[in-house]
């Protein structure tokens, strides 16, 4: 029988590795809690796969630095792509531990890897998870660590990766400077 909680507490558990703290805490630990939070927030009737997905989204993410990369655009995306592939093999693994078949342990992988982003409803909920999670607890420090960047460009992005309703509830939840919300706007 499949069990929701092993589960999550597998993915805590490798989670509460990483190195890197934040809050004085695991930073992928607590990055794993705030897109669980987000869910709850945004999707609380989301099935247990999407709940898995949300929770290990980054599950030892430090494990392949981004330094191992190409600097770059090229190198960027070779990460992620990685990045995404080496957590739906490790959230697999974890949801098979706890009792979940092989078809959930698929699907998993779909929505860590963002197969059918805009087309399924399930990858969609999850981007829009991760964009809010993005927005509400690392623009900030990323917008003042990067002060080089286009921030007006980086949130049109990632708004664009959003569905239309996301967007709207960006706008109406977070009080944002007028240049971000015509980039929000423009992503429509």
């Amino acid at each position: 029988m499949a069990d929701l909680a092993a589960a999550l507490a597998a993915i805590d558990a490798a989670n509460a590795a990483d190195p890197t703290l934040e809050d004085g805490r695991p930073a992928a630990l607590l990055n794993g809690e705030r897109m669980s939070a987000e869910l709850e927030r945004r999707f609380p009737q989301a099935d247990d796969v999407l709940r898995i997905a949300a929770r290990g989204q980054h599950v030892e993410r430090w494990l392949l630095p981004r330094k191992e990369y190409p600097e770059g655009k090229v190198g960027y995306f070779a990460w992620r792509r990685e990045q995404a592939r080496r957590h739906a093999a490790r959230v697999g693994g974890i949801m098979a531990a706890a009792g979940y078949d092989l078809d959930a342990q698929e699907r998993v992988g779909v929505l860590l890897r963002k197969e059918g982003i805009k087309r399924d409803s399930q990858v969609q909920a999850l981007e829009d998870v991760i964009c809010f999670v993005f927005v509400r607890h690392y623009f900030a420090g990323f917008a003042a660590a990067e002060p080089d960047l286009d921030m007006v460009d980086i949130v049109a992005k990632t708004a664009r990766k959003m569905s239309a309703e996301a967007r709207a509830r960006l706008l109406a939840e977070f009080a944002l400077p007028e240049a971000l919300v015509r980039a929000v706007q423009s992503a429509e």
